[in-house]
């Protein structure tokens, strides 16, 4: 997922969505008929949206820089015509004079440094709402996961209420379908990671930690799951290779 020139020091748009849709179609031939399919095909369809936003956001905005320099020109030529109109009547500046041009500096100031940064709040906006839609669908993941349980598997007689959900899913599934819960969140988190890189503004950065905080906090618990899985595996492999009498004792 690093630059198409070589480069290993920033991440590439185009791999990182293409990691993305290799996963949602790993996700489709297993569990097709899931709604983790459809969601993996929502994150793709959101990381096409996130190629041209962050194509737009790197992109320089000719017309705003063009609206910066004709206003600090047009505000040259306004305190110099200003002066000169002064000088043309009093024939030298006095006090109250020095304190209008002290006022109108301070004014130009003040609106040069909002357009100034007009651009990168405007960029900042468009960045933020895109991560709020990958923020939701970190915990659309998680809900995903919620009800996949592997404790049913350490208790096999454990009788279900009405309320249970349906566990259908052998023991290899289930730890497939959390492994691929747990990739989505990652690569939830490079997408996002994707918008740092490419406006490194204090709230985007900001925003994009949370956001990486969050995918990995969610990652951990899918990642306990697993690991009670392996647990399970590796008791029913190593109860399997006992002999029988053996077998019979430790039941």
């Amino acid at each position: 997922m690093t630059a198409s020139t070589g480069s290993y020091r920033q991440l590439d748009v185009e791999q990182t969505i293409a990691t993305l849709q290799t996963l949602r179609n790993r996700i489709r031939e297993r569990f097709d008929a899931s709604s983790l399919s459809r969601v993996a095909g929502e994150l793709c369809e959101l990381a096409g949206e996130s190629r041209a936003r962050i194509r737009w956001i790197e992109r320089p905005h000719l017309g705003l820089r063009l609206l910066l320099v004709l206003v600090i020109f047009g505000g040259i030529g306004l305190a110099v015509y200003g002066l000169q109109e002064v000088v043309k009547v009093d024939g030298k500046l006095a006090l109250s004079d020095l304190e209008w041009i002290t006022n109108e500096i301070i004014l130009v100031g003040a609106a040069l440094l909002f357009l100034f940064s007009l651009e990168v709040r405007v960029k900042r906006t468009r960045a933020l709402h895109a991560l709020h839609d990958l923020r939701a669908i970190a915990h659309v993941i998680d809900m995903h996961q919620l009800t996949k349980d592997p404790s049913q598997l350490l208790n096999p007689n454990a009788k279900p209420t009405k309320s249970s959900p349906k566990r259908t899913l052998t023991p290899f599934q289930l730890t497939r379908y959390l492994d691929y819960c747990s990739e989505m969140l990652s690569l939830l988190g490079k997408l996002s990671a994707l918008y740092a890189q490419s406006l490194p503004d204090p709230v985007v950065v900001a925003a994009v930690n949370d956001i990486e905080t969050l995918a990995n906090g969610l990652s951990r618990k899918i990642w306990q799951k697993i690991v009670m899985l392996d647990d399970v595996a590796r008791l029913v492999a190593s109860t399997d290779d006992l002999p029988k009498s053996h077998k019979k004792e430790s039941i």
